[in-house]
């Protein structure tokens, strides 16, 4: 039983180390507005199996970002000076991500494009002009999450 508990620790410490990367905090941030604008408003209409479609995609281009960043410090590990085969590792899975993230940005397009509901958002911020304050003030809060210096180990 410990060893299995561990293992959740060892988990965190893992998705602990994947948020000091920038990318992947990046794509944690368009996640969080994404859900936000879902949940918060009833403006999208999604079936259960969009919501499926949708989850799944966010863990894998998340997950995708911790594959690259492991890839990456095992490159590191094994080749601390510069050779060009690191740098095709290093390469390909960093494109791995690419293909998640436009997958995703695909699945996303086709589930959301909802012509009414973009009109209800632009119809709510017309109506509620003070929230495009607090949304410009939490657009700048997650600019400094996710271009924050990035901390030594």
């Amino acid at each position: 039983m410990r060893r299995f508990l561990n293992s959740f620790r060892f988990a965190a410490r893992g998705v602990a180390l994947c948020l000091r990367e920038r990318n992947f905090r990046f794509h944690l941030a368009l996640g969080i507005y994404m859900y936000t604008y879902l949940l918060a408003y009833d403006w999208f209409v999604l079936s259960r199996a969009a919501w499926g479609v949708l989850a799944a995609c966010t863990a894998l281009v998340l997950a995708a970002e911790a594959f690259n960043t492991a890839i990456e410090i095992v490159v590191d590990l094994v080749s601390p000076a510069r050779h060009p085969l690191a740098a095709k590792a290093k390469d390909a899975a960093a494109g791995a991500v690419l293909l998640c993230a436009a997958g995703a940005f695909a699945a996303g397009i086709v589930l959301l494009w909802q012509p009414a509901a973009f009109a209800a958002l632009v119809s709510y911020y017309k109506t509620h002009p003070a929230m495009l304050g607090v949304l410009a003030t939490s657009l700048a809060g997650a600019a400094a999450f996710v271009f924050a210096p990035k901390k030594q180990n």
